[in-house]
């Protein structure tokens, strides 16, 4: 798309004429600077022939080109995305024995569920840094806070089924994500809350931090945590006691409100699917994306057809001259 930068420009287009028809003339004798000759140079010039109409075509189209330089012509190109400044979240995968549970979709575990929902998740977070950690017995940073969500999404299909220890080390995975942040940040405070999603199916049975005391050393970092419980809901019959009894709903809802976030249960697939796309809503993605136009800059086109057609006019008037 063409496009002028500076279109305003076009207003000194009649300065020549306004100069030469409007300002009063004025006597050399009556100067208030005095020049040397001054009665000489008069002399020639009102003896000397006047601009003919060749020069004044030559004399008009440069200043018309000039100022077509001066308006900057532009081509605009197709909008392009702007990099901005998204939030930073941390998504902690319980990887835990119980997560091969098949009790949330048909043949399939848990943990092959938040597979494929988180996945959904990460790859609508353009513009924010998404980091992974998988834990266990033990957490592990498998991506470190980054934009390249395509990775981050490999890493997480890549997650299997007690890749981190059989146990459930929550106030482990809570302290690595703050150490993350520190490293990431060096002291520094982002703009935007961080925010972490930690997703279990069980209860803290492991680790050497107590999930409330790093939950609440991550309230004094600023560190805000989103808490998600899964499995199938607890059902009581003559048979027995079905579904996902592990599960400390208490402890998740604490540590939620100690660091201001919330706390979700997902018993299915579809339960899931909806708390995630609910902390997107609550979490926006980096400010709404931002376009930028390329423009390539064409003043120099007219400048150089300025400077070449100023040519033969000087040449005539120093022939004259």
């Amino acid at each position: 798309m063409f496009h002028f930068a500076w279109p305003w420009m076009i207003l000194l287009a009649p300065l020549p004429w306004a100069v030469r028809h409007l300002l009063p003339a004025t006597d050399a004798r009556g100067a208030a600077l005095f020049v040397p000759m001054a009665a000489e140079v008069t002399a020639a010039g009102a003896g000397a022939p006047r601009t003919s109409r060749g020069d004044g075509v030559l004399l008009s189209g440069t200043w018309l080109l000039l100022i077509l330089a001066a308006m900057r012509p532009q081509w605009l190109g197709a909008p392009v995305p702007m990099h901005t400044e998204g939030r930073q979240i941390i998504l902690a995968i319980d990887c835990s024995g119980s997560m091969a549970t098949e009790d949330m979709a048909g043949g399939q575990s848990r943990l092959q569920v938040v597979q494929q929902v988180a996945g959904q998740f990460i790859n609508g977070r353009h513009g924010d840094q998404v980091g992974l950690i998988l834990f266990g017995t033990r957490p592990y940073l498998q991506a470190p806070l980054t934009t390249d969500l395509r990775t981050v999404h490999r890493f997480l299909d890549q997650a299997v089924v007690g890749v981190a220890g059989p146990q459930t080390a929550i106030g482990d995975a809570i302290g690595l994500a703050i150490k993350t942040l520190r490293q990431v940040n060096r002291g520094a405070h982002a703009r935007r809350q961080p925010l972490m999603i930690l997703l279990t199916d069980g209860g803290n049975n492991a680790g050497v931090m107590p999930p409330l005391e790093a939950a609440r050393l991550a309230a004094e970092t600023g560190l805000r945590i989103d808490t998600v419980g899964v499995g199938a809901a607890v059902q009581r019959s003559f048979f027995g006691v079905s579904g996902n009894t592990d599960l400390d709903q208490h402890l998740l809802k604490q540590i939620a409100k100690i660091t201001g976030g919330r706390y979700f249960r997902a018993t299915d697939r579809g339960a899931l699917r909806a708390v995630y796309r609910q902390i997107d809503r609550l979490e926006p993605v980096a400010g709404d994306r931002r376009w930028l136009r390329p423009a390539t800059e064409w003043f120099g086109v007219p400048l150089a057809l300025a400077l070449l057609l100023s040519l033969p006019a000087a040449w005539r008037m120093t022939e004259r001259a």
